[in-house]
């Protein structure tokens, strides 16, 4: 039997100029030595130090484009468990500690590839509730009923490699939304649409008034009761 090797993890994630790399990374976008750098506060050369050790963990992955080298995440399953991580970090007291320390990231973000936050959690409970989703041996199992289209979900036809819609524990609202491809399919949608908008705040995502509408009319989700329960806790 392989013994997993939780040390080498632990090293890689115990230091905060580190983890603050990763959160930046969990975006899904690259950036280069310089801009993680600034984001955490370090100089490049320390980055550079801090991106072997997170590249020899198997965390974080090295790309080069012309004359820049570009570091992104190894994949979505890092993110999915950063996101856990996350969510069992300790803080000063439960839930409304979590949403201070997100800020604005708080009410709508992106997890990597997919939509996070109380909205996505919102999302998630109305598939559930509507039959289009279910929850089967810990996995999520989309039914294939309803007008998926309008959310821009494409079901598989066959079993893939990877479950299609895989629940991922939120950060701050300690309950399951949608990750995998289902997840990656629906964020993409929403901002091709015009319901999302990318903010200066990298993972913090805008909620638009037609997004709203959409939202309401094709899972009921009330999005200006859920954000202001949000600004309020």
């Amino acid at each position: 039997m392989t013994t997993p090797r939780f040390d080498i993890l632990g090293q890689a994630l115990a230091d905060a100029s580190r983890t603050r790399m990763l959160c930046e990374l969990m975006e899904g976008r690259a950036y280069t030595n310089k801009e993680l750098a600034a984001a955490a506060g370090v100089t490049p050369q320390t980055a550079s130090a801090h991106l072997r050790l997170l590249q020899n963990a198997g965390l974080v992955l090295a790309e080069k484009r012309g004359r820049c080298v570009y570091h992104r995440l190894a994949g979505p399953e890092v993110a999915q468990a950063l996101e856990q991580l996350a969510a069992i970090a300790p803080t000063e007291s439960l839930h409304r500690a979590q949403r201070r320390k997100a800020g604005g990231l708080a009410e709508v973000r992106s997890c990597y590839d997919h939509l996070a936050g109380p909205l996505a959690v919102a999302m998630t409970d109305a598939l559930l509730a509507r039959g289009l989703l279910v929850e089967d041996q810990g996995a999520f199992r989309a039914v294939p009923a309803g007008d998926w289209s309008k959310l821009g979900v494409v079901l598989p036809t066959g079993s893939g490699r990877q479950p299609f819609a895989r629940p991922c524990l939120d950060w701050t609202e300690r309950r399951l939304h949608v990750a995998g491809p289902m997840g990656r399919q629906m964020l993409d949608h929403a901002l091709a649409a015009g319901w999302l908008k990318r903010q200066a705040q990298r993972r913090g995502l805008q909620l638009t008034a037609p997004g709203r509408r959409a939202l309401e009319q094709i899972l009921g989700v009330r999005c200006d009761d859920l954000l202001a329960g949000v600004a309020a806790g």
